[in-house]
């Protein structure tokens, strides 16, 4: 299909659309006009005070009337939109199987995630060892004091003395 017949396809749709919209606005008009007629006729206003007082009392008690009536109608349908609720969740729940929604993988340091989470007003920090305690290691003294010189171990060791010595220590 060429342009020119894909934008003259496109006006035409949209001519008709629009007297479409145009014509569904004037019955609407109509409608509200036959209505406004039968439900209101037209206003002649006394003209001594107690028929004037008549008239509001008149008014009033239509007044009421239609606010009962919109009190009715406003009750029928919140009690409808609950019923087609529960039947929604029952529906659901016969089905038995959940719709999972698809994820997204987002790639986010676990700082910026504990963020998200808490909002920004709370600092995170997710440095782990910031809150571990310091401990301090004892050097051990001993140790040192023993080990000592090596080439005087090796020394006393040496010969038939040394044979002793070890011996003797192991015993």
């Amino acid at each position: 299909m060429t342009s020119s017949r894909k934008h003259h396809l496109k006006s035409l749709m949209l001519s008709i659309a629009a007297s479409m919209l145009e014509a569904e606005a004037a019955e609407a008009e109509e409608e509200r006009n036959r209505y406004m007629e039968e439900n209101c006729p037209a206003l002649s206003l006394p003209e001594s005070i107690q028929e004037l007082q008549a008239l509001c009392k008149k008014l009033h008690q239509r007044i009421d009337a239609v606010d009962e009536e919109r009190y009715d109608i406003h009750a029928k349908v919140t009690k409808c939109n609950k019923e087609i609720d529960e039947l929604k969740i029952k529906v659901i729940d016969l089905k038995g199987k959940f719709k999972k929604p698809a994820l997204k993988k987002v790639r986010m340091s676990a700082d910026a995630m504990l963020q998200a989470l808490l909002g920004s007003k709370h600092k995170v920090n997710m440095d782990l060892r910031a809150n571990l305690k310091q401990v301090k290691k004892e050097v051990k003294e001993e140790e040192k004091e023993a080990i000592g010189d090596w080439r005087k171990n090796i020394e006393d060791k040496a010969g038939m003395g040394g044979r002793k010595k070890i011996f003797e220590a192991e015993a």
